[in-house]
C-alpha cells in the first residue's frame, strides 16, 4: 500500500506523520516544489518511523508516485499567507481558491500522469472547489476533499466538553461546506440516542451559535497562536486514508460531486478503496435543507471565476 503527498508545508508534514504514527501503509513519498524540504523531512521522520509499523518514507519526484493508492494534495497559498483569517469575512476560504487553482493546473495533471489509479485527497483549502477543480484537470471522478470530517469531529468535541462527556457519545455532523456556509444538523444531534433537546432547553440558542461559532472559526483560533491549523486535519487525513487503504465502508462527512447540485460537499457517505460508493443523506429539517442549497449556490458561484 502506498500513499503519496504532494507539498510538505505545515498541513503536508502534519498528515504524514500522522500517516507514519498510524501504519496507514507500507510506503510514503513526498514531493514539493523545494526538493530540498521534501528530502528533510523524508529522512528526518524516516528515523523516527522504526518505532511504527514497518513503512519506507522517502522524497520524490512524479515519476516516483507511479503506483499509488492515495494521493493526498496539500499543497498551495494556507489561510494566513492567503488573508483567509478574518471572522467578519463571509467568503472565509473560498478567497483562496484563485491562487491555488493556479497551483493546481501544474500538480494535477503530472500527478495523474504518474498515477492514473489513484484516489486524489484534496486536503488545500478551499477544498470542495478544488476538488471539482480537480476533477475536471484529472479527468475522472476518484476525486474527494476532506470536507467537513475534521468540522464534525470539533462539532462532537464542544457539544461534548459542555455536557462533561466523552465526544464518542455525541452523534453531532457537519455537512456542506468546509467553510463558512457549513451546515450544522442541530435537529439529529443525539447524545447516547437522547435527542439533544432532552439535556438542554433554557439558552439552546446561545448555546447554538456559540458552538457553530467554535467550530466554524477554530481555524483561526488555531493560526492566531501557531500561525497555522494543521494536527487535526493531519490526524483526519490519516484516517481517511485507513478508511481508502482498508476498504472499510466506514461512513463519514467527506467531500465528493453531488450532480444534483452540481458541486463538491460534504454529506454522509461510504468510503472505501474506490472513494465515495454511497452517499446517504440525512434527515434534514426544513431549514437545514435550505442552508444546504444556500452552501452549494455558494460553491457554484465561487466557481465562476
Amino acid at each position: 500500500m502506498k500513499i503519496a503527498i504532494v507539498g510538505t508545508g505545515g498541513v503536508g508534514k502534519a498528515c504524514a506523520m500522522a500517516v507514519i504514527m498510524r501504519g496507514c501503509a507500507r510506503e510514503l513519498v513526498l514531493l514539493d516544489k523545494n526538493r530540498e524540504l521534501a528530502q528533510a523531512v523524508a529522512v528526518d521522520m524516516q528515523y523516527g518511523a522504526l518505532l511504527s509499523p514497518n513503512i519506507t518514507v522517502r522524497a520524490g519526484e512524479y515519476e516516483d508516485l507511479a503506483g499509488a493508492d492515495l494521493v493526498m494534495i496539500t499543497a498551495g497559498v494556507n489561510e494566513k499567507t492567503g488573508g483567509a483569517t478574518d471572522r467578519k469575512d463571509p467568503v472565509g476560504r473560498l478567497k483562496l481558491l484563485k491562487t491555488n487553482v493556479g497551483i493546481f493546473s501544474d500538480i494535477i495533471p503530472a500527478v495523474v500522469k504518474a498515477a492514473p489509479d489513484a484516489l486524489l485527497l484534496i486536503v488545500s483549502d478551499p477544498p470542495d472547489p478544488l476538488a471539482d477543480i480537480t476533477r475536471q484537470l484529472a479527468g475522472h471522478d476518484r476525486v474527494i476533499s476532506a470536507g467537513t470530517f475534521l468540522d464534525s469531529l470539533r462539532f462532537r468535541y464542544h457539544i461534548a466538553r459542555h455536557f462533561k462527556i466523552n465526544p464518542m457519545d455525541v452523534n453531532a455532523q457537519v455537512i456542506g461546506e468546509h467553510g463558512t456556509s457549513a451546515v450544522f444538523l442541530w435537529s439529529s444531534v443525539s447524545i447516547g440516542g437522547k435527542p439533544l433537546s432532552g439535556f438542554i432547553s433554557e439558552g439552546l440558542q446561545e448555546f447554538k451559535e456559540q458552538v457553530e461559532s467554535d467550530v466554524k472559526f477554530a481555524n483561526i483560533t488555531i493560526i492566531e497562536g501557531n500561525d497555522a491549523s494543521q494536527y487535526g486535519i493531519g490526524m483526519v487525513c490519516a484516517r481517511i486514508a485507513e478508511m481508502v487503504l482498508r476498504d472499510e465502508q466506514d461512513v463519514i462527512t467527506v467531500g465528493s460531486w453531488h450532480a444534483e447540485y452540481g458541486v463538491t460537499f460534504s454529506m454522509p457517505s461510504v468510503l472505501g478503496r474506490q472513494g465515495v460508493s454511497q452517499v446517504i443523506t440525512p434527515a434534514m429539517s426544513l431549514e437545514e435543507e435550505q442552508s444546504l442549497e444556500a452552501a452549494a449556490g455558494i460553491l457554484k458561484k465561487a466557481l465562476q471565476f
